[in-house]
């Protein structure tokens, strides 16, 4: 169940300087740490502890693992050991590979794998059995705390491990990965670019390589300088081509990590090379340029030494960049500062922030077939105002990204196929209603919807007001969002949540007509059939009549109205406070009650008789209740049935609570406003 309420305050990116402890103590590293040297203990950590729960939530482990400290493995266990860096990172028995083409891409720059990985840490005196970690989470920095209990079999580790068999780091990062996303298990699977951004906090693009601009070498080129990490892979066209080996040696559905591009001199000629690594540390591309290929033998050895060029079987090699495009079909790059990839000026986005949810029933509207829903997805607005330097147009990434779905696998959450739509904004403030949409094309929108944790596209746009609207394809699927904006200048953005205002007619105070039409005689007859000598209405006698005059109204569906419900209706209605209804008030609860049911039979677009909770905005409107997204999904979880339905009781039980509400709320006003007078005078 995602959260009901989101802040929709554009945030700013965060530091990872101040990331936050996560131990469910309290506590942090250094804190964790000297309590357990204090006492002498090796940590062991309560929140992912050695057993099966941390390794599977689907399945009991296929062997039986130990879990072992680096020390019970080896003699001289080492946290790093010369330097952390890409052959440092062999697959095990899980299929993470795209956390390790992430982790390959990571070791290329020391200041951002210290960022993660913080290098002070050490097998030595001081070892307590701890480690610590970071990773960006939805625009926050987090500090993972694990204990060094890793699972292994026969004596060897099971999964990600050093080409050293005495270095941890690798081992140990992917347990803290793996802790916060709830298992090893829920790292099967994968884009690499998920981790990239996890690591860095960066903004991702995926580019279709057969479909590639023509300067893709250069932004390849560039984004390597600016210690971007990049990622490519081969598609699969089924599920029995994963994994499966094409006559060259690379790997189908599998993440490799790009390490390098160089120009080489070639029998007089420059050819353009990229370096290529199989997380594996094994099988490589076999055509040329190769490991063992024999245009090597027309390259000088000191050309050959500056690429590192030698034939050992792991995992990395070269190969020609035309043949890179012929035979990889997707790279993705994560921008680990998200710097300009499209000129040679490096310069500072602006970013901006907004969180919230899809929640069924009132924000989970679908994308733009579903016409009738859309217009209640969350609707943000962006002010463009400043052009590019030497441009007509505004440049943003919007990166649309849907929270902890591989953290909720073990609860069967998959990933929801996801994307926006931008549409020209109409210069009104407010949610937009169903019409605009109707008649009004987007302006730009996402590439396509797919289910993946991120959708992110650049767009050039004319400076002015825009709305996007983030989905998911269907309706009706709930998730957290985090949606992102990195623009080349400043701009604004703001959700278009309404704000929460009551529009209430002046109360009814009917005068008496000198003659009473049919139907006041009708109406005064049935009152004095149900009230009795008194001339008065209790809540039994309500209940009573209401639910019979109902049930026979045409049109509408109707359950049943409770006692409760109509004490609430008498402590609307009663002005004498004698707890009961007199027939001037009754007379007045009865036009209100024709009323709302004729706004219930207005919002019945398809007249079944109930009405779809995704119209409940517009019916409340209607009768004078503004409301935002928090208090409309409260409303909707309260109101409606499974099938996204409300009928008229609960509409009528609904409208009866925000009244009552709104008269404790504006009397409480008033209070407030003669205290305040009061004390003013004094």
């Amino acid at each position: 169940m995602p959260y009901l309420y989101q802040d929709s305050k554009p945030r700013p990116s965060a530091l990872p300087g101040a990331a936050r402890p996560t131990h469910s103590s309290g506590k942090g590293y250094e804190e964790l740490k000297q309590d357990c040297l204090r006492r002498g203990v090796l940590f062991e950590d309560s929140d992912f502890p050695a057993c099966n729960s941390s390794l599977f939530f689907s399945e009991n482990p296929p062997i039986p693992f130990i879990w072992k400290r680096p020390g019970d493995i080896v003699k001289d266990p080492k946290f790093i050991l010369g330097g952390a860096t890409r052959t440092d990172i062999c697959q095990g028995d899980l299929g993470d590979c795209w956390l390790l083409a992430a982790i390959a891409s990571l070791t290329l720059n020391e200041k951002t794998l210290a960022r993660v990985v913080p290098l002070d840490q050490k097998f030595g005196p001081d070892y307590a059995g701890i480690f610590h970690f970071q990773f960006w989470q939805h625009n926050e920095w987090l500090d993972v705390v694990i204990d060094d209990r890793l699972p292994t079999f026969k004596g060897r580790l099971v999964f990600l491990h050093s080409a050293d068999l005495n270095e941890f780091w690798s081992a140990l990062l992917e347990k803290a990965y793996a802790k916060l996303n709830g298992s090893y298990e829920a790292l099967k699977g994968g884009s690499t670019i998920e981790a990239m951004e996890d690591f860095t906090g960066g903004i991702g693009e995926m580019y279709d390589v057969k479909a590639a601009p023509d300067n893709f070498y250069e932004i390849l080129e560039k984004a390597l300088k600016r210690c971007s990490m990049v990622g490519c892979s081969i598609d699969t066209s089924s599920a029995a081509e994963s994994e499966a080996r094409t006559p060259f040696g690379l790997i189908k559905g599998h993440a490799y990590s790009v390490t390098g591009l160089e120009e080489v001199s070639y029998r007089g000629r420059q050819v353009q090379l990229i370096r290529i690594r199989n997380p594996w540390g094994q099988v490589e591309w076999n055509g040329p340029w190769s490991d063992n290929s024999p245009e090597w033998r027309s390259v000088s050895p000191s050309e050959q030494r500056r690429l590192s060029q030698a034939a050992r079987d792991d995992g990395e090699f070269w190969m020609k960049f035309e043949d890179f495009k012929v035979h990889f079909d997707k790279v993705e790059i994560c921008n680990l500062t998200p710097d300009a990839l499209e000129d040679n000026t490096a310069h500072k986005w602006e970013v901006t922030i907004h969180q919230g949810s899809w929640v069924r029933g009132s924000t989970a509207g679908g994308c733009r077939n579903f016409l009738e829903t859309f217009w209640t997805n969350p609707q943000i607005k962006l002010h463009l105002t400043e052009k590019d330097d030497g441009q007509d147009d505004c440049t943003f990434i919007a990166a649309l990204m849907q929270k902890d779905r591989r953290k909720l696998k073990k609860l069967g959450a998959e990933m929801l196929t996801i994307g926006y739509s931008i549409y020209e904004s109409p210069g009104r403030d407010g949610h937009l209603g169903k019409d605009f949409f109707r008649y009004h094309p987007s302006k730009a929108r996402s590439k396509t919807y797919i289910n993946l944790r991120e959708v992110s596209n650049r767009f050039k746009l004319p400076p002015g007001d825009y709305i996007l609207i983030p989905t998911t394809f269907e309706p009706h699927q709930e998730a957290d969002f985090c949606l992102r904006i990195f623009s080349e200048k400043k701009a604004i953005t703001e959700d278009l949540d309404e704000n929460v205002a009551i529009d209430l007619p002046e109360p009814l105070h009917p005068t008496p007509s000198p003659q009473e039409t049919e139907e006041e005689k009708q109406f005064r007859a049935l009152f004095e059939q149900i009230s009795g000598k008194d001339m008065e209405i209790s809540a039994e006698e309500l209940e009573y009549v209401l639910n019979a005059v109902l049930k026979k109204t045409k049109n509408i569906k109707f359950k049943n109205l409770s006692l409760i419900s109509c004490r609430n209706i008498i402590s609307l209605m009663d002005a004498s406070g004698n707890g009961k209804l007199e027939f001037s008030e009754f007379k007045i609860f009865w036009e209100k009650m024709k009323k709302w049911i004729n706004i219930f039979l207005q919002f019945d677009f398809d007249k079944s008789g109930s009405m779809s909770s995704y119209e409940l905005r517009g019916a409340l409107k209607a009768a004078g209740y503004q409301l935002n997204n928090y208090l409309l999904q409260l409303i909707v979880l309260r109101y409606s049935d499974e099938q996204f339905q409300v009928e008229f009781d609960d509409f009528l039980n609904c409208l009866i609570r925000l009244e009552n509400a709104s008269r404790v709320f504006q009397a409480l006003s008033v209070k407030s406003k003669e205290f305040i007078n009061l004390n003013i005078g004094e």
